[in-house]
């Protein structure tokens, strides 16, 4: 492995605030969106990806003020998901200031948007948020779902299917989110990336669990290529992100 595995925080935006729970439930503020992107674009995050949690759930748009503002504040890639449906919307993300747009619910109902923005942007612009939990479902080879609607509503499909079908569609890169580990910090589902990056070649970002710097070369031995989270992010020390990735390359592996 030769390219620099890649750290990023992750903003969960409801309402124009960061929140962070467990499981996705029972939110709790974390702060500004744009003052914590601005921190930790001055601690050495990688990239940034901000998530309007809620605007899925709540058939509304992503909150573009917001957005815009953060993207004045950071210089490295800014990534945003949360109501992205259609190649339009992608547009004025990208007018807005981000780098690349993430989608999950609405690829999830209509599969044919994601070649639809591809096409019209290029892959690089393009991640798929798939936010998968384990099920006994025999129908689902795997054992992974994938879920919609901020991991609210189960699909009955299977994530490692679903992130096949994806990268044959086109996505640049895959955010394989485990909704059983989120928020926990009890360190991130690594059968679960193990399964995925065995299923594609396309970049793979892990993200659910992380608790403590020793949580993160696991995911990167299991095949992420990025590690992803929040709380370890918003309320540990202020030089987590560096203490992160010390440990990512005692481990072995480079970073920036």
């Amino acid at each position: 492995m030769t390219v620099a595995i890649r750290v990023i925080p992750c903003l969960d935006v409801d309402a124009g605030r960061v929140v962070k729970g467990v499981n996705f439930a029972g939110l709790r503020d974390a702060g500004d969106p744009v003052e914590l992107a601005r921190r930790y674009n001055e601690a050495g995050a990688d990239e940034i990806t901000f998530l309007d949690v809620t605007a899925s759930s709540a058939e509304r748009e992503t909150t573009y003020d917001v957005v815009s503002h953060t993207a004045e504040e950071v210089f490295i890639p800014l990534t945003v998901g949360g109501g992205v449906r259609t190649a339009a919307d992608v547009d004025r993300l990208l007018r807005a200031g981000a780098d690349k747009a993430s989608i999950n619910t609405a690829a999830v109902a209509r599969p044919e948007v994601i070649n639809e923005i591809t096409e019209r942007f290029g892959s690089q612009v393009l991640v798929l948020s798939l936010d998968a939990r384990r099920t006994a479902d025999p129908a689902i080879a795997s054992g992974y779902e994938v879920t919609t609607h901020g991991g609210r509503t189960g699909t009955g499909r299977c994530a490692v299917a679903w992130a096949q079908e994806a990268a044959e569609r086109g996505v640049g890169e895959i955010l394989l989110n485990s909704i059983d580990a989120d928020g926990t910090k009890d360190g991130f589902d690594i059968e679960m990336i193990a399964a995925v990056r065995a299923a594609v070649n396309v970049p793979l970002i892990a993200s659910g669990g992380a608790g403590k710097p020793a949580d993160f070369p696991p995911a990167i031995a299991a095949g992420a290529d990025a590690v992803l989270a929040a709380s370890i992010f918003h309320f540990g020390p202020k030089d987590m992100i560096a203490q992160v990735k010390q440990a990512i390359a005692e481990a072995g592996y480079p970073v920036r």
